[in-house]
């Protein structure tokens, strides 16, 4: 799985907001969020869990504050009360780690604008890299190998880990700190010293492919990426279908994945979502184009908020879904704020598709199945919608 670098572990927590719904994605470094205002409480993504195993907010709150008071870490008693949840997606967070996953979802973040998976060798292999980013101006390529960082040989470690060694500590990791990264290109292998910079992603973009064709790409849903969806299909020429290409979108914020949703839409049901038990409902806008032509390209690592979006343009016919099953995460935590400042994400429930169809655990199907040349077949599908 691949993304940027600076996507290590992100989640959601908007200070002095209302109610957050977030749903949980993996970027290259793990989970990232997304975050929809509707109350005083912060319900963010995670997976279902029963009663009987799970962690409820006021035990790890009070765990927290109980080690606080007897001078222990906060943060320590809340990840041993996590762990005995048995949920995969409960988890704490410092502060400083908080705070850079806001600044991702916001489309910045500090690094080297470097993007990697793992190989089946276990290799770590550069996927892209960011133009104008400081492994863009150090002739770092995708295809190239990257076998350590800072002395830490990588090969076989999750992508996790890797972001997690590129990006460095996330307090002391800021712009301007360096890195030293091996690498290797063929026969030849070096060592590259890099400074990490602020960087911008660009989360949507749109080409066209053919008079008939506009793809537009959604990496993540950041801030502000809903409504250049939206300006994305207005922009493109009258008689183009479209393929909104979801493929390795980890998700992100559900705001933004509403209001994409409602590019296509003209107003109704998105999801449902339940929080301990109370039943929720997400609308698109009204306005949207559901004339146009569309194909959603999916594949395993499209996720959460993604998911949902796939989701709701499948279930109410407005899109074919083209690719291979998506990746299956749509419960929902409720994130905590600990006496130290860190956070505890825990998971209180999920949503549900407009038909009422469970994401969590099963994924989104798609109607013609395609790995291979997944976009030359969704090009095919698209044509045959047009005429």
């Amino acid at each position: 799985m691949s993304g940027p670098d600076p996507f290590c572990q992100p989640r959601r927590l908007r200070r002095g907001a209302a109610l957050t719904l977030v749903f949980a994605s993996v970027l290259v470094a793990g989970a990232a969020t997304g975050s929809l205002p509707t109350s005083d409480r912060k319900p963010t993504p995670g997976a279902t869990r029963t009663a009987a195993s799970a962690a409820r907010p006021d035990e790890v709150t009070e765990a927290a504050a109980e080690a606080m008071a007897e001078g222990k870490s906060p943060m320590e008693a809340a990840q041993r009360a996590v762990s005995r949840s048995g949920d995969r997606w409960d988890a704490v967070y410092s502060r400083g780690e908080y705070e850079e996953f806001e600044e991702a979802l916001d489309g910045e973040y500090t690094g080297v604008g470097l993007s990697a998976r793992r190989e089946r060798d276990g290799r770590i292999k550069v996927t892209e890299v960011a133009a104008g980013s400081p492994a863009a101006a150090a002739g770092i390529r995708a295809g190239d190998r990257l076998r350590s960082i800072d002395g830490t040989k990588v090969d076989g470690r999750p992508v996790t880990e890797v972001v997690s060694l590129l990006r460095g500590d996330a307090i002391d990791a800021a712009a301007g700190t360096s890195v030293r990264l091996g690498l290797e290109r063929g026969t030849r292998a070096w060592t590259q010293a890099l400074h990490r910079a602020r960087l911008s992603t660009d989360s949507v973009t749109s080409q066209k492919l053919s008079d008939d064709v506009t793809a537009i790409r959604v990496g993540a849903f950041t801030k502000g990426s809903g409504d250049i969806v939206r300006n994305a299909v207005r922009q493109a020429p009258a008689a183009s279908g479209i393929i909104l290409d979801l493929r390795g979108n980890s998700g992100g914020l559900v705001t933004e994945a509403v209001t994409a949703a409602s590019a296509f839409l003209d107003g109704g049901l998105v999801a449902t979502y339940d929080i301990d038990g109370e039943q929720r409902a997400l609308h698109a806008e009204p306005g949207g184009d559901t004339t146009r032509p569309l194909v959603a390209l999916v594949d395993g690592g499209t996720m959460s908020a993604a998911e949902l979006l796939t989701g709701a343009l499948q279930d109410r016919g407005r899109a074919v879904v083209v690719g291979s099953r998506t990746f299956g995460k749509g419960s929902v935590q409720m994130p905590s704020r600990l006496p130290d400042g860190s956070v505890a994400e825990l998971t209180v429930g999920h949503y549900r598709t407009p038909a009422g169809r469970s994401v969590d655990g099963h994924g989104i199907t798609p109607d013609l199945e395609a790995d291979r040349q997944a976009l030359q077949r969704a090009e095919t599908v698209l044509t045959g919608l047009g005429q």
